[in-house]
């Protein structure tokens, strides 16, 4: 044992302790975070706008300070955009973190430098509860890679404005920068395809142990070092043994992966977005059950509320605290940070699978469903669905997403069109047919009618062509990076663009 990883064990000894204490205080963690919040903002423009001096409860705060989304709070934005101080949080903020909108174009998060260590600071806490709990510190003696976007950050009036993982790239810690690669100048590379290649001349010969970043993108990193070496990558990286992902569910990929891999390794989840860092895996998970969930971060400078996601477009939609959730539901996640969102509606949905402590899995994007005939399909279903079809056998999926083919034809029934870029195809597509819409029908009663009904026929697989996603993603400017491709939609943007293969 290096002298390294033997300290490693001590601080995360000393990280899980103070990680669990207030996890196991859940409310009080809340309780502080919401009196601090609306304490610190009670000045600014927001605050008084709305009656921030008059908030002595949860119950004061619903009533005055009503949901939003980026369209809603975007007037206070431009007024910080434009210089002005005092506006959503006292001061100016530190960043702007610029995400792909879509009503709204360019979405402009504000980090302040009071939200900004949270960001950094959780994923140390998760790589050190992953060292506690499994014993294993070797990973710090070697190298680590993260794929993210470009560092290069562009000012609007002062303020420095870049994608997330860009802005992170500036905090690493001056322990790991001789562990850390690529080179910043390969980090700086715009192009992806270009930036990929460069990251695999640096990374193929070196003493790699812990990579991370949005599975689909580090699977295109793993194939062109395949490509590059002639070998699985853990015959090029005999040393790896963790890997950290975030931003979608790693199990449709996860058998293609240890295929790239030649075996298995740890993994770690994260929640991190540009509003905040909700949620890490805290625990490890050799059983790779997916439904473990994520450590929800109750005292990193987030207040949350939760709204049913079936409701959540209702006029009876109720807002809850974590003192009112229960295990199972699809929620709307609702946060206020101190980076000056209020009550701000993140998009993503979440299920509770623990309240003790609280666990979550995010189940999808409150606006990517499918619903053209009331089944309200999330991203979980059509995920789970997958994951149980390809469960034998040697199948193995690169991508996929699902839209509804509502006019399939005179006298043809509609139906949900899947569109699936194969690595490995099955034997038997019927019977991959029958076992997606099978477990469709387990998990969605609605579905469930609508075929037995006989209003949708069996589902419809389409197969996309090779490299047919990353095509897709390239030619609307999102290739790699934190961008990701959406899992489902109630509309046919997606599916009409993408390639497929012509039936013989």
């Amino acid at each position: 044992m290096t002298i390294k990883s033997y300290l490693a064990k001590i601080y995360a000894k000393i990280m899980a302790g103070r990680v669990y204490s207030w996890a196991d205080k859940p409310y009080s963690a809340q309780k502080h975070i919401f009196k601090e919040l609306i304490s610190k903002a009670r000045t600014t423009s927001f605050g008084k706008d709305h009656n921030f001096d008059q908030i002595t409860s949860y119950a004061d705060f619903s009533r005055l300070v009503p949901i939003r989304d980026y369209e809603d709070i975007k007037p206070y934005i431009e007024r910080v955009k434009s210089g002005e101080a005092d506006v959503l949080w006292p001061g100016r903020p530190l960043y702007f973190a610029k995400t792909s909108g879509t009503t709204s174009g360019a979405k402009y998060i504000p980090i302040t430098p009071v939200s900004m260590p949270y960001h950094i600071n959780a994923t140390k806490e998760a790589l050190l509860l992953h060292i506690y709990h499994t014993k294993k510190a070797s990973i710090v003696n070697g190298k680590m890679i993260f794929l993210q976007g470009s560092p290069v950050l562009k000012e609007v009036n002062g303020i420095k404005t870049g994608r997330l993982s860009g802005i992170a790239a500036h905090y690493v810690p001056n322990y790991l920068q001789k562990n850390r690669l690529p080179s910043w100048e390969t980090n700086c590379i715009e192009d992806w395809e270009t930036k990929v290649d460069a990251i695999v001349r640096e990374t193929s010969d070196k003493d790699m142990r812990l990579i991370g970043g949005i599975p689909s993108w580090v699977q295109m990193y793993f194939e062109k070092l395949i490509e590059a070496k002639g070998k699985k990558v853990g015959e090029i990286f005999p040393n790896f043994k963790l890997f950290v992902f975030g931003g979608v569910n790693y199990e449709p990929y996860r058998k293609k992966m240890e295929n790239l891999i030649g075996r298995k390794v740890d993994s770690i989840e994260l929640f991190p977005a540009s509003e905040g860092f909700f949620a890490y895996q805290d625990m490890p998970n050799p059983t790779n059950n997916p439904n473990q969930g994520m450590l929800l971060l109750l005292n990193h400078g987030v207040f949350y509320e939760f709204v049913e996601a079936d409701k959540f477009f209702t006029a009876n939609s109720q807002r809850l605290t974590i003192q009112d959730v229960v295990l199972g539901v699809n929620y709307v996640m609702i946060v206020s940070t101190n980076a000056g969102l209020w009550a701000y509606n993140i998009g993503d949905t979440i299920a509770f699978t623990s309240i003790k402590p609280f666990r979550i899995i995010v189940t999808g994007r409150i606006k990517h469903f499918i619903s053209a005939f009331g089944e309200h399909v999330i991203a979980k279903e059509v995920e789970q669905a997958l994951q149980i079809a390809v469960k034998t056998g040697s199948v193995k999926i690169n991508e996929f997403t699902v839209a509804p083919q509502v006019n399939p034809g005179l006298g043809l029934l509609p139906y949900h069109e899947w569109f699936i870029e194969f690595e490995n195809e099955p034997e038997d597509f019927k019977k991959f047919t029958v076992a997606i819409d099978v477990a469709m029908q387990d998990q969605n009663s609605y579905y469930s009618d609508l075929r037995k009904g006989n209003i949708l026929q069996e589902l419809i697989i389409r197969k996309v062509v090779r490299n047919g996603f990353q095509d897709y993603m390239k030619s609307i400017g999102k290739l790699g990076g934190q961008n990701k491709v959406a899992r489902l939609s109630n509309d046919r943007k997606i599916a009409d663009q993408l390639k497929i293969h012509k039936e013989k």
